[in-house]
């Protein structure tokens, strides 16, 4: 936490003269320290809730129009079954505290690189689209993705090492290099299922938290300019997907998918057609409830209904990042910014695909798309940054 805390309490300049770079800007804007960070907390728990909803809605609106009945009572049972388990996380983790969990960061980051092999195991990997990317896990009713438990749980090791290393952060060999190579291994695990958008999603993540923990800048941009050079050049030529991808984004080629979700989104106009009313879905417009789900917020909800959700998860990056800043724990701090980049990081990745400001990428809309995995984990996430700010009983949260 060293960036965050480094002007804590310093003395404003009398001079007028002095230039705010980007960072700077953002630290005086999220001054003071948060006095009780449970304000921030509640808001957090507000918003994900809210955004919770949202998906319900979306999500039963959806099936009622392309299920037949029977599997639609079902359906409408599972998504509340899973909304009620996903609070539970969310509020169980609350009360817990993140700093409970710091002795059994190793073994949590064990368990997350033994989910990212399990993936390659005959008999417990679940192919979908070709892509290695689930585990089939008998005490679970559905396929567990995961990538997206990995991220999280390794966000939760790389906090505890570096509040570990204290000022020893600084170091190459001794601290750098190690904590970075942590980070290739869960990278390169992602990366063969193949995922190229959920590694670039960890490395921005785990870059970040090392970047805000102290480590050296040259190092750090050194690393990320290298390794995301490499990667994005072994995913083009490894993989055809993503070949086909990158050309459909710069104009080269077509998708139906990719064309269909940026019409329904754009025909909603301001208010919407109407929750319930779009009419995508029966013209065969595949993934609209999972990895283009706000493309069914702008259709049936129009540019306000979107506004709102862009609304809903500002007010999670700032209240994640106001909670990282007033908690007093480094590892809690730690684990509180980097789920909180996380979370709205990947949300960034889903908008921007659905309103083409990005190459097509397959990826859940955090609390709103459905998918059982991606839920549980966001819900995992958003507990734990909660949980940073547990040092007394659980506030009233309604």
């Amino acid at each position: 936490m060293a960036r965050f805390r480094r002007r804590a309490g310093a003395a404003v300049a009398a001079s007028g003269e002095t230039q705010l770079g980007l960072f700077e800007r953002i630290e005086v804007a999220t001054q003071p320290r948060v006095a009780d960070a449970t304000i921030e907390a509640r808001r957090l728990f507000y918003a994900v809730l809210a955004l919770m909803a949202l998906g319900f809605l979306l999500q039963a609106s959806h099936a009622a129009t392309t299920l037949p009945e029977d599997l639609f009572q079902q359906h409408l049972a599972k998504l509340a079954g899973m909304r009620g388990v996903a609070i539970l996380i969310v509020v169980g983790l609350w009360q817990l505290g993140t700093e409970r969990l710091k002795p059994l960061a190793p073994a949590l980051a064990i368990v997350a690189l033994l989910l990212l092999v399990a993936v390659f195991v005959p008999g417990l990997q679940a192919r979908i689209n070709g892509a290695r990317r689930w585990v089939d896990l008998p005490l679970l009713p559905f396929n567990l993705q995961a990538s997206d438990v990995a991220r999280v749980l390794g966000i939760v090791w790389l906090a505890r090492r570096c509040e570990d290393l204290g000022p020893r952060v600084e170091e190459g060999l001794h601290g750098y290099l190690p904590t970075l190579g942590m980070g290739l291994v869960f990278a390169l695990l992602i990366f063969l299922e193949p995922d190229l958008g959920s590694t670039v999603l960890l490395g921005v993540t785990w870059g970040s938290v090392m970047w805000v923990a102290g480590f050296q800048q040259r190092h750090i941009a050194t690393s990320a300019a290298a390794l995301g050079s490499a990667a994005l050049v072994a995913g083009a030529t490894m993989f055809s997907h993503v070949r086909d991808r990158l050309a459909i984004f710069m104009g080269e080629a077509t998708n139906d998918q990719v064309s269909g979700s940026a019409r329904a989104f754009s025909s909603g106009g301001f208010w919407g057609v109407g929750l319930g009313q779009g009419q995508a879905r029966l013209a065969g417009l595949q993934y609209q409830q999972t990895d283009f789900v706000f493309a069914l917020v702008g259709e049936e909800l129009g540019l306000f209904g979107a506004l709102l959700v862009v609304g809903a998860y500002m007010v999670v990056l700032w209240s994640g990042l106001r909670i990282a800043r007033s908690v007093e724990s480094p590892f809690a701090a730690l684990v509180a910014f980097g789920l909180t980049v996380g979370v709205c990081l990947q949300a960034l990745v889903h908008i921007s695909v659905v309103t083409r400001l990005a190459p097509p990428k397959g990826m859940t809309l955090p609390f709103i798309s459905d998918g059982n995995t991606s839920l549980l984990a966001s819900s995992l996430a958003v507990g734990l940054i909660l949980g940073a700010t547990r040092r007394s009983p659980l506030p009233k949260v309604i």
